[in-house]
């Protein structure tokens, strides 16, 4: 509604420093998504006082502590144009990243429904394919007379670190196998015997064997 399905072209879009509706809500916006960050700070508020101190990694400390800072100075000199397009993928992924969330907070009876977890980082890896691809266009164009070049630059460097700071987390997580939903976990150590660790089911139901942190 503030431009990016209402004008925008998804090219070259320039800040509109005009009083007219549309920018005024361009520039609301892009302040209520600066706003936004401070409040995702509870995430590691809220692992601290809950003793999950396994979640806060290098990623979630960095993604929490920079977007709050480069942001401000987006609000302040370039509410608009194509310097927003990231954070209109990043508000789409946040929905659907605190919905998985939500429901996993409903408790254990809702773990099933989980399954869908590895699929959230993929979703989050495309995002910043998306964001990397649509702000380095800025280089390939013959003439953009975008105002503030060097959040193209900062963008672009944001773009390019997440990525690869997210697939370092896919690798861990998931290749690994150390942050699999629970339900796909179950389905892992289901077998009889278990090749990686040579222990039985039953010793790994009595709790002997593999366990995963009762705070999980």
């Amino acid at each position: 509604m503030s431009g990016w399905g209402t004008g925008y072209t998804f090219h070259c879009d320039l800040v509109d420093y005009s009083d007219s509706p549309q920018a005024v809500r361009m520039a609301g916006t892009c302040w209520l998504y600066y706003f936004s960050k401070f409040i995702e700070m509870f995430d590691t508020i809220f692992f601290v006082l809950r003793k999950k101190n396994g979640q806060i990694t290098f990623l979630h400390v960095y993604h929490h502590s920079i977007m709050p800072f480069t942001w401000w100075f987006g609000v302040r000199f370039a509410a608009g144009g194509q310097g927003t397009f990231h954070a209109l993928l990043n508000c789409v992924v946040h929905v659907i990243m605190y919905s998985y969330y939500g429901l996993s907070a409903l408790g254990p009876a809702y773990q099933k429904y989980l399954w869908w977890k590895k699929y959230l980082t993929t979703i989050q890896l495309i995002q910043f394919v998306m964001v990397t691809t649509h702000i380095w266009q800025y280089f390939f164009m013959k003439d953009c007379p975008y105002q503030f070049p060097i959040f193209i630059y900062i963008i672009g460097l944001y773009g390019l670190v997440f990525l690869l700071l997210f697939l370092n987390f896919w690798y861990h997580a998931y290749t690994k196998g150390k942050r699999l939903p629970k339900v796909l976990q179950a389905k892992t150590w289901a077998h009889p015997y278990n090749k990686t660790n040579g222990q039985n089911n039953s010793e790994i139901t009595n709790g002997n064997g593999f366990h995963h942190d009762k705070n999980e």
